[in-house]
This record gives structure tokens, C-alpha cells and sequence, in this order.
């Protein structure tokens, strides 16, 4: 019997990892720019998040302002937790 590769990642962490970085151009500080990006990554060291940040800082000009991650691990029941008060649409 073959095991689900993708099972296994979840169980040992996994999940989909959801990022937002902001940033802004150095020519432009006042102005506050969003990337928002997501990948599966395996918390909690978040390997592909770092190789992203890595290829950032190294290849991009903008500089980060800061950055917020939300990860969900998909095993287990579904649950919203409050985080840190700040709740932002659009």
C-alpha cells in the first residue's frame, strides 16, 4: 500500500504556509507596498520561507518593512484563533 507523500509533510508539520511582506522601494519610502505570497512549508522552522526571504533580500531592491505569516497545518478539525487583535480587510 503507497502513502501519500503529501500526508506524510502534513504530519510532520506541513501545511499551507500564507505570507505577507511589506515593503517598499528605496526611492519611495513613504509608500508601503504588499506581496502577499503562499506555499506548502513545514512549520516550525519554515524551511521554504527562508529560501524565499534569501532569493528576496539577494535579488530584489525593495527593501521589507515587515512581515506577517499565517500557517495552517490541514490535520485535525478546523479552528480560528485571535491573535493579536488586528483584523484588516482589503
Amino acid at each position: 500500500m503507497a502513502t501519500d507523500s503529501d500526508f506524510i509533510h502534513r504530519l510532520n508539520g506541513g501545511g499551507l504556509l500564507t505570507t505577507e511582506i511589506l515593503y517598499y522601494l528605496p526611492d519611495h519610502r513613504g509608500i508601503l507596498q504588499s506581496f502577499v505570497w503562499q506555499t506548502m512549508d513545514t512549520a516550525p522552522r519554515f524551511p521554504r520561507l527562508h529560501a524565499f526571504l534569501d532569493h528576496w533580500r539577494r535579488e530584489i531592491e525593495a527593501m521589507i518593512h515587515s512581515i506577517h505569516i499565517a500557517h495552517a497545518d490541514w490535520v485535525g478539525p478546523a479552528q480560528l484563533r485571535h491573535v493579536d487583535g488586528r483584523w484588516s480587510l482589503n
